[in-house]
């Protein structure tokens, strides 16, 4: 049962944020406003164009339409937060705020996690057993793929978000963080975590080392079948529509891995905040940018709808 008090309810946190050790913040905040414009209209941009150009309209790409939702939610879930702070001179966060804050960050890096795994199988699909794809990714099939995807990141957020806000807190509410991420709260709590964060450590293993394991053995027989192909040509386009997605993986599932499966003595508070900023704020804007530059189908819509 929820057990949150007037009191606890009635405490805001403090965010120290990002610019409390920074020498420069006017730049740093310029760069990261400018990140967020970036992303915005990036992902914006590559939704509408699957949605307007009818040669999109294929599992891969309404997958990558999901992967740019995710990113445009991700980003203006922390960013508008981080802006009004910075120009307000406040860093105050209330205790619901900060739960939501937390949910949609977990909901988001699930699904995220999720989806990349669900990716690269369309695409083991694709190249490896092209004459059945029609039949193996149809749309009950990877549509009902998305729905078990937003649900498991949804109940594994929904566990550890409301575990997480009934925790005792200590009357210290500074978090040494820029967003509520339920490792920088744990440490402002008034007991013994230690056996819920080995808990959260194993949920980990699901969400994060689950999905690289679908990704690998995905990969891996997608190269051995690139590797026996006949046709140069056919080897690079293989090799090229796998390449942009790869490159994602690695961004994202290199800094996420670095930050929650290193041991706390290899990383400090401040480490941890350089790293959240790779998957919550640089990711989303490379994305689009990656997909955008190096797939011919995707530059070929937007050429499209710029020339109407």
């Amino acid at each position: 049962m929820v057990k949150w008090n007037n009191q606890t309810l009635g405490t805001d946190f403090v965010l120290l944020g990002l610019f409390y050790h920074i020498q420069a913040p006017v730049l740093l905040f310029t760069f990261i406003f400018l990140v967020f414009l970036i992303a915005l209209v990036g992902n914006s941009v590559m939704i509408i164009l699957i949605w307007l150009d009818a040669r999109l309209h294929t599992p891969m790409y309404f997958l990558l339409s999901q992967l740019s939702f995710i990113d445009l939610v991700y980003i203006s879930t922390f960013v508008p937060k981080i802006a009004t702070d910075f120009l307000s001179g406040r860093n105050t966060i209330s205790f619901i705020d900060c739960g939501i804050q937390m949910f949609l960050f977990a909901t988001l890096m699930g699904a995220e996690c999720f989806l990349l795994a669900v990716m690269a199988y369309d695409r083991y699909v694709a190249i490896c057993h092209p004459l059945h794809y029609s039949i193996l990714m149809r749309p009950t099939i990877y549509g009902s793929m998305m729905i078990a995807t937003w649900l498991g990141a949804l109940l594994n957020a929904l566990i550890h978000v409301i575990y997480t806000l009934n925790l005792p807190y200590c009357a210290s509410r500074k978090i040494h963080h820029f967003f509520c991420e339920i490792p920088a709260l744990l440490e402002l709590v008034c007991a013994d975590v230690t056996l819920y964060e080995n808990g959260l450590f194993v949920s980990g293993v699901v969400v994060l080392i689950a999905p690289i394991a679908v990704i690998m053995v995905s990969y891996g027989k997608i190269l051995s079948t690139v590797l026996g192909l006949g046709s140069n040509l056919g080897r690079k386009k293989a090799l090229a529509t796998c390449s942009s997605h790869m490159i994602v993986v690695s961004l994202f599932y290199g800094t996420a891995i670095m930050k929650y499966f290193l041991p706390k003595a290899y990383h400090t508070a401040e480490q941890d905040e350089i790293l959240s900023i790779f998957y919550t704020i640089l990711t989303p804007m490379v994305n689009p940018l990656i997909y955008c530059l190096r797939n011919k189908e995707v530059a070929g819509a937007l050429k499209k709808i710029l020339g109407k």
